[in-house]
């Protein structure tokens, strides 16, 4: 496993297990196996209905809890400085620990326009040693500007959409700028049509790994956290092998070009409160 340096000195292994939609007991079995394979980094969210299964797998697993770093984030019904400190707490009795390694507000929702007051919840918490390292998901420039002049802690990370049919160039570079580590959610896109591209086939066929392990390794050479998510065993592992190999420029270069502006979740400046 290969770790980043956060902004504030914690290193966060690059590869970790997402377990978005899963059940409690789905999860359970999807990050035991992960512990088991070698992750060290379980992504986990209040939303995804999850974080009993998550705990209770990371418990059993027999790991030193310093050992596995592990992140939740804020729901968007729960923004707010009181209710933030509210979820926050209920997120840690459902994981069964008492520190989370990073905590994210889960989406700017502008119409709420309580992102700032939540982040300074976020802030507090860091403080009281109960996250350590806070961050956001899905912020924009803006959204990430309005934070840093308003808060005194630079987010620690920003996940957000990544992938080849949106490799979020920009976004990258702005938060590179602030000191801020990307991470990538729905790193592999959604569906076959990324894997089935002509390009990773080629890439794949020339390092004998598969077009998923080959946009993996793209995500890790670009410097992104990134956190493939699925629940078959020989996925879970398939998609840890990649630390065997490495792109050309070049063939960073191909993956990136299949660029399409294609976004597969919500917009993060329109999005709206959900739920």
């Amino acid at each position: 496993m290969r770790c980043l340096t956060l902004n504030n000195g914690v290193a966060v292994p690059q590869i970790g297990l997402g377990v978005w939609p899963l059940t409690d007991e789905q999860a359970y079995t999807a990050v035991s196996h992960a512990l088991v394979t070698g992750y060290r980094h379980i992504d986990t969210a209040r939303v995804y209905n999850n974080e009993v299964g998550v705990g209770r797998a990371v418990r059993d697993a027999g790991i030193r809890r310093q050992d596995v770093f592990l992140t939740t984030k804020l729901w968007n019904a729960d923004q707010g400085y009181e209710a933030a400190l509210r979820a926050f707490d209920a997120s840690l009795h459902r994981l069964g620990t008492d520190y989370v390694d990073l905590y994210l507000i889960h989406w700017p929702v502008p119409e709420q326009d309580l992102y700032v007051e939540s982040y300074k919840a976020l802030e507090r918490i860091h403080t009281e040693g109960r996250a350590r390292a806070i961050g956001v998901s899905n912020f924009t420039a803006a959204a990430l500007d309005r934070l840093l002049a308003n808060t005194d802690i630079v987010p620690a990370l920003n996940q957000i959409e990544l992938h080849p049919y949106f490799p979020q160039g920009r976004m990258r570079g702005i938060c590179a700028e602030r000191s801020i580590t990307t991470g990538a959610w729905s790193p592999l896109a959604q569906g076959g049509a990324l894997l089935a591209e002509r390009t990773l086939a080629r890439i794949a066929e020339t390092h004998g790994k598969t077009p998923a392990q080959v946009v993996i390794r793209w995500h890790l050479q670009l410097g992104n956290v990134v956190i493939p998510r699925s629940m078959a065993p020989t996925r879970i592992e398939e998609n840890f092998r990649v630390f065997d190999f490495d792109l050309s420029p070049q063939e960073l270069r191909d993956i990136t070009a299949l660029d399409s502006g294609g976004r597969i979740g919500p917009d993060p400046d329109t999005a709206g409160h959900q739920g």
